[in-house]
């Protein structure tokens, strides 16, 4: 596949209004690099606002510059968004609706299993939760299948699974590089099959994935600790606080990188949850925690990773919530930044550039 050379475009220039996303002169058909987005936050449990993210960083990546010293060229293999679904978004809408309601009886100390009502809301998010995961894999299968790189941009985080499913079906083994600040190992967590919190749990059902490192986590519980333990080393957690005393006791953060990377197998899916970073890199995400990586700390990861000689098959940036001053977005400014970062680093792991 080769660029689009008979658009004249110049990378230098302002974006224009219809162009795609990072300004770049590139559709579905024409770029090798296509991004889903999922504008769902169903189960959210703290603050709401991640399904605004993918609009959000599509309005703000016209903002970004195309030059990056890992990738210099890497846009001229195009990039993409594939298109919104509206009846996603009323979707999303109503499962969260009932989410709500459902939370509520929860904690007013009401069970599904004595309240036939809560369970009638429980089975509704459920069911549109599987739904989402089954439009997902669809719209993924569809791009891969026509050779395409395939990334995602959420909403919540657990609307990558079906995109992990449908990776599943492509590659015998891949591994998970995970940042986050949550461990995402909960089993349905508040009755939710499709939690944001049990992504990882559900992307453990996936055989092919044989390891799943994490960077950044910083808060968890006990049944994660136990499911860490009984994966018996299918999951490595890298704690930020365990991460944090050996930068503070002079450990170079490079061998830091070398250990985690050295754990992956050839083939790399990068799960990026925007709170992994510090929060003052994203003060709107939903369930912002203390502690966690800086910008250029979670990239220079990534580049090691890709330096290793390591093929990044897919990706995903979920947890960008944008706040109220919709046309000066921190958020959204960072997000786009990174999925951009990523999609450059994506191309040189895959000899593109």
């Amino acid at each position: 596949m080769t660029i689009k050379e008979t658009v004249e475009f110049d990378p230098n220039a302002l974006a224009q209004k219809d162009a795609g996303i990072f300004g770049l002169p590139f559709d579905t058909q024409t770029a090798r690099q296509v991004i889903i987005p999922v504008p769902w936050e169903a189960t959210v449990s703290y603050r709401e606002g991640t399904a605004r993210g993918p609009r959000a960083i599509l309005k703000a990546s016209m903002q970004v510059d195309l030059y990056d010293a890992d990738a210099p060229d890497a846009w001229k293999f195009g990039i993409a968004m594939d298109d919104f679904s509206p009846e996603l978004e009323e979707l999303s809408h109503n499962a969260r609706l009932d989410a709500e309601k459902y939370i509520e009886m929860l904690e007013e100390g009401e069970t599904p299993d004595e309240t036939p009502k809560m369970k009638e809301l429980l089975d509704r998010v459920n069911k549109s939760c599987e739904e989402m995961n089954a439009w997902v894999q669809t719209r993924a299968a569809q791009w891969i299948e026509q050779g395409k790189l395939v990334s995602l941009v959420g909403g919540d985080h657990s609307t990558p699974l079906g995109l992990l499913r449908e990776l599943g079906n492509h590659h015998k083994e891949f591994g998970i590089l995970h940042f986050d600040a949550h461990a995402d190992l909960r089993d349905a967590y508040e009755g939710f099959k499709y939690s944001h919190a049990s992504i990882m749990f559900n992307v453990l059902e996936i055989k092919s994935m044989k390891k799943m490192v994490q960077v950044g986590i910083r808060d968890y519980c006990d049944a994660e600790i136990k499911t860490v333990a009984q994966s018996k080393g299918r999951i490595v957690p890298m704690y930020d606080r365990d991460v944090k005393a050996r930068l503070f006791e002079g450990e170079p953060w490079r061998e830091i990188c070398d250990e985690i990377t050295n754990q992956l197998p050839q083939k790399v899916y990068v799960s990026f949850d925007i709170d992994g970073l510090d929060p003052k890199l994203c003060p709107n995400t939903g369930t912002p925690v203390p502690g966690g990586l800086e910008f250029e700390e979670a990239l220079f990861l990534v580049r090691q990773l890709v330096r290793s000689g390591r093929q990044i098959i897919g990706f995903d940036v979920n947890e960008v919530a944008p706040g109220e001053d919709e046309d000066n977005e921190w958020d959204a400014n960072v997000g786009a930044r990174l999925l951009y970062r990523i999609a450059g680093l994506a191309a040189v792991s895959n000899k593109w550039v």
